[in-house]
């Protein structure tokens, strides 16, 4: 056994890695399980996690810098008395040809994950499920982050990232209409007001999902990224509304497109488990056109790095995700609260 281990340094310093089988010269005496069998590992997995369904909807672009600019064209350019004919003033409108811009900074998320080699070594596929599950699990992160993060001085939210995180859309202003933010490059500016309708009573009506569909402006309702996001427990509630004779109000057609709250007044249900559920103060229920309503600007995408002599029998894993999102086109959007 001396010779064993012996060798086995020696082609450790030559080779940069040797086993030794210290069992090998054991007598065995069966093959069951407790009395000399072997454990075999089945490939490892990851418990699948629900990825972040507002980055599956929105408008996704790439990103190289530290920070990123949106701009708005605002206002209009024909003559607001007589636009017709070809009798012109120029430089008319309210107001003309001006633009609107604000900047946020670009943010990180990141994680260090030591691994036992020898763990490495034995389980199959395991390598890759942490891969997997690092990237779901950023995902998670983001999403938490992107719809209650406050990103402005003083805030408490720090478990979504607070003044290091993004800017949620919880976050951003309510009002009876939709209106872009202040102008600048300031952390404090790109604050728009989001249109907010307010829900009649304590639980959410039928009215009440009529009413935050007419507040979106009809210009959005044809889009191909046009739906509805809310908790599964809000879809829940939506199921359990019923009229005065017990019938529910969202029919269930049992088709794989007509079940019940799959789909409301033409516009899909995306199920958001990051979502606000009913309640006081809350947003459950965000109808947009997501492409319009809300960019992602990624760096890099995600970027993986394994790190070995980090401590004797381990290796480290370090993962980083570069993103930034802001709500883009205020009027693309509308969102449902409970006084």
């Amino acid at each position: 056994m001396r010779t064993q281990i012996l060798e086995a340094i020696k082609k450790a310093l030559t080779e940069g890695a040797a086993t030794v089988n210290l069992n090998e010269a054991s007598a065995l005496t069966g093959s069951g399980s407790g009395v000399g069998g072997r454990v075999i590992y089945d490939d490892a997995f990851a418990s699948l996690r629900y990825a972040n369904p507002i980055r599956a909807m929105s408008r996704i672009i790439p990103t190289i810098g530290s920070d990123e600019a949106f701009v708005v064209k605002k206002g209009n350019v024909t003559n607001p008395t007589n636009p017709w004919g070809y009798t012109f003033t120029p430089n008319v409108g309210t107001p003309n040809t001006s633009t609107a811009f604000w900047q946020l900074p670009v943010r990180v998320v990141s994680a260090q994950v030591p691994v036992r080699t020898a763990v490495l070594s034995d389980v199959n596929a395991l390598e890759e499920s942490l891969l997997d599950d690092i990237g779901l699990e950023f995902a998670q992160v983001e999403a938490q982050s992107m719809m209650f993060n406050n990103d402005q001085a003083g805030s408490t939210t720090t478990t979504t990232g607070a003044t290091d995180g993004l800017r949620g859309l919880n976050s951003y202003p309510s009002g009876a209409s939709a209106a872009f933010g202040t102008n600048g490059p300031a952390i404090t500016n790109g604050r728009h007001t989001v249109a907010t309708v307010t829900q009649a009573g304590a639980s959410i009506a039928y009215n009440d999902v009529v009413a935050l569909h007419d507040a979106l402006p009809p210009q959005f309702y044809n889009m191909p990224s046009t739906a509805w996001m809310m908790h599964p427990s809000t879809i829940l509630a939506l199921r359990e509304l019923k009229d005065t004779s017990g019938m529910p109000l969202f029919l269930e057609l049992g088709e794989r497109d007509g079940f019940s709250v799959g789909n409301i007044f033409g516009h899909p249900v995306i199920p958001n488990p990051y979502m606000d559920t009913v309640g006081s103060g809350k947003f459950p229920i965000y109808l947009a056109a997501w492409e319009r309503f809300v960019t992602v600007a990624d760096k890099d995408e995600m970027s993986f790095q394994m790190f070995e002599q980090t401590a004797p029998g381990f290796v480290t894993l370090y993962a980083e995700k570069r993103v930034v999102s802001t709500i883009r086109d205020v009027f693309a959007g509308v969102r449902l609260t409970a006084a």
